[in-house]
């Protein structure tokens, strides 16, 4: 379980790396067309680390407050600029050039989910086979002509090796208006076709437990009762247990797997259990207590603190790593980029018409949360989210909304139509209205991962 100091300074790193490829972006492209950049800052508020260029004379700063950053460059509308230096302010540039230097920053976002979509590929991404355990009666999967010990080969016509990637296929598909068609691979080797109506999906903001929805247990491999690490000071350790022990009995009775183990664990918050375990060849009785965790909807179960022992080997005919070469992995990378853009502009679209919750919004809390979780998992996974959000603040960025980036390409539009630069009345306005909505969109968004954690 990540603490919540790591899942902070997971969050300050992902922001940190994010904003700075951003502004990098507007910074690299403004330097290349010869427009001077004033100050390179990182972060808001109160510098923690600054310094000068020696060659550009642009200051470098790290703020006291990682939630964005920002690049000034030399503009006549906000001080007197020297007339020796006039050709490089901001403001005397052509559209061209000034809609470059704005661009600049999403497209820098989108070019870091492509680098880190292919660092993920080449390096491969492990995963679970997506095999069916159970499929229940009278299900949307039962109706598609799902059973179990199915293999899901593809979802919507992409392949799907690993349950990942039949996710993220669903999770596309529910944004969509067609049947979802489904390849499967029977347990005899045998192929066969199913097909999920429109619709059944739904907001996928609404569903806790999708799989479960559609009627889909994942096939779980079956393990042994056998302990393997035991948390220091955790209910577990307190009650005597050790790696290697086996439980056979809890309260008489008997315990043939560690999901059994697991259940009847859970089930049993601050419950006294007797215990029956082998150790060494030889039988022990123990006394455990399992500790209460709360769940946000209300609920408990119980924990001990204790994870299982896998065999070496055990999980290797259940495990798939995919892989691919880096010139195979390069168009890959960028169908996946485009795919989330482009479900990103979706998701926004029906959240604005309100086919879609707006708990599909994802505040800074939640952000921090997946953060942590994601790199206690491994660097792999930590940078597929970093790719993941990064397409999110590309996309953000580039909606007509004034203070962002799209709002900035709307002015310029504006502008060539008119044939003229547009009045500062008129800027300012559209300013305020513009940081009116980004406030309101960052409160909704707070408010929406409070209810999250929170209820």
């Amino acid at each position: 379980m990540e603490s919540i100091l790591f899942k902070v300074l997971a969050f300050i790193v992902a922001i940190g790396i994010l904003v700075a490829v951003h502004e990098f972006g507007h910074f690299w492209v403004a330097r290349k067309l010869g427009v001077k950049v004033l100050r390179f800052s990182i972060g808001f508020g109160r510098p923690l680390w600054q310094w000068r260029g020696r060659r550009d004379d642009t200051e470098y700063v790290i703020a006291a407050i990682p939630l964005g950053g920002y690049v000034k460059m030399l503009d006549e509308r906000e001080g007197p600029v020297p007339e020796s230096e006039a050709g490089r302010a901001f403001n005397r540039q052509s559209l061209k050039v000034r809609s470059a230097i704005v661009v600049a920053g999403p497209a820098f976002n989108f070019l870091f989910a492509i680098a880190a979509f292919w660092l993920v590929l080449v390096a491969g991404e492990t995963g679970m086979k997506p095999l069916v355990g159970e499929v229940a009666e009278a299900s949307p999967a039962a109706a598609a002509g799902m059973r179990s010990g199915d293999e899901i080969l593809a979802v919507g016509g992409e392949a799907t090796p690993t349950w990942s990637a039949v996710l993220y296929r669903m999770a596309a598909a529910s944004v969509e208006d067609g049947d979802l068609a489904l390849r499967l691979r029977r347990e005899g080797g045998s192929q066969a076709q199913g097909t999920l109506p429109a619709g059944v999906i739904g907001d996928l903001a609404e569903r806790e437990d999708l799989l479960g929805d559609l009627g889909i247990t994942p096939f779980r491999p079956t393990l042994p009762p056998v302990l393997g690490e035991v948390l220091a000071g955790e209910p577990a350790d307190a009650a005597g247990l050790r790696p290697g022990d086996r439980v056979l009995r809890a309260d008489g009775e008997s315990i043939p797997t560690w999901a059994a183990w697991v259940d009847y664990v859970r089930a049993r918050p601050n419950q006294l259990i007797a215990l029956e375990i082998e150790r060494d060849g030889a039988l022990r009785q123990l006394e455990l207590i399992p500790a209460e965790v709360g769940a946000a909807d209300g609920s408990s179960h119980g924990r001990i603190g204790a994870a299982n022992e896998v065999p070496e080997g055990f999980l290797d005919d259940y495990r798939v790593v995919y892989r691919l070469g880096p010139l195979a992995a390069l168009p890959v990378a960028a169908d996946r980029t485009l795919e989330f853009s482009v479900l990103t502009l979706k998701v926004i679209a029906r959240i604005l018409t309100g086919d879609a919750s707006v708990r599909n919004l994802s505040g800074p809390l939640t952000i921090a949360d997946t953060a942590g979780r994601t790199a206690s998992v491994g660097w792999v996974q930590f940078v597929k989210f970093l790719a993941i959000v990064s397409i999110s603040l590309g996309v953000l960025n580039l909606l007509p909304i004034p203070v962002l980036d799209g709002g900035h390409l709307v002015f310029f539009a504006l502008e060539a139509v008119k044939g003229g630069p547009l009045s500062e009345s008129f800027l300012i306005q559209g300013q305020r209205i513009g940081l009116a909505i980004l406030l309101c969109l960052m409160g909704l968004a707070f408010y929406v991962d409070l209810s999250r954690f929170f209820g």
